[in-house]
């Protein structure tokens, strides 16, 4: 007779609906999902029925979806990792543990899992090190905190890679965050680049100067790909970045290029949603 891990999702985006779908494939997995959509008058209906059709039960409340669960995860946003931990100080216990896998500052994840260590439940910090679509359950997560070996282990089990590097809470997230001003800080300025070079009539002859600097990449391909990425993720990954500046203006870093990165891709997202395609500029006056 096998035992049914219960797990429980605060968050029913495309990271929770991409985890529940593939833990649900693998068997011997319950799962529980509250999104704030499910309150919405106008989507919850939608929303529920997506829930229930890949066999995740939609809960009313976060109370009800995490009251069975043996590990509760948060995939929400950045800006929201507080708000979720609040919400589920009080209805946690002995026992359950808190997998907080959003993009956050080390300093935020710390507060967070000083909200659920007041509950004496576990808070174990994750970083997702790379995009969730491609890998799915797959995508390679740091784990910290002190019960970080024990979550991996038990998770890994059912199909997921995740390495615990710590047994404090904000190592795993620093690591992250550092990773990300260099990621999405080339996003953004590939995308700006190839705005104006677009802009201006010149995108052949600047993606051939950058293609003798650096030969090993397809600028053109790499450009669309990081615009592509930046329309789609750019309000969450501005989220991530406001995160990353605020972790470096904690050790004394000026956090004006993050913060400017995080605006930058902002525009991106926003600029798609208005129709006007992500690598859009306006035409440049000639001289």
């Amino acid at each position: 007779m096998t035992n049914t891990l219960s797990l429980a999702l605060i968050g029913f985006g495309e990271v929770g609906q991409t985890f529940a779908r593939q833990w649900l494939a693998r068997g011997d997995i319950a799962v529980a999902a509250y999104d704030i959509l499910f309150d919405d008058p106008e989507r919850a209906a939608g929303h529920r029925a997506l829930a229930a059709g890949i066999g995740v039960t939609p809960a009313a409340s976060p109370a009800a979806a995490v009251a069975a669960a043996d590990i509760v995860v948060s995939a929400v946003t950045a800006s929201a990792v507080l708000d979720v931990a609040a919400t589920l100080a009080p209805l946690v216990r002995a026992g359950q543990v808190v997998f907080d896998v959003n993009s956050a500052a080390p300093a935020t994840k710390r507060q967070a899992a000083a909200l659920i260590g007041a509950a004496r439940a576990d808070y174990v910090e994750g970083a997702v090190m790379a995009p969730v679509g491609p890998y799915g359950i797959r995508v390679p997560i740091l784990a910290g905190g002190p019960q970080a070996a024990r979550i991996a282990a038990t998770l890994n089990a059912v199909g997921m890679d995740v390495t615990a590097v710590a047994v404090e809470h904000g190592r795993a997230s620093a690591m992250k965050l550092c990773r990300s001003i260099m990621i999405k800080g080339i996003e953004a300025l590939i995308v700006e680049s190839a705005a104006a070079a677009r802009a201006f009539d010149v995108e052949a002859e600047v993606f051939a100067s950058l293609a003798e600097t650096f030969p090993s990449i397809d600028w053109p391909a790499l450009a669309a790909n990081m615009a592509e990425r930046v329309g789609k993720h750019g309000i969450r990954r501005a989220a991530e970045m406001r995160e990353a500046a605020d972790m470096v203006a904690e050790i004394g870093i000026d956090p004006a290029l993050c913060r400017a990165v995080a605006d930058a891709q902002e525009r991106g997202a926003q600029t798609r949603s208005a129709g006007g395609g992500p690598l859009a500029a306006r035409s440049a006056s000639r001289p």
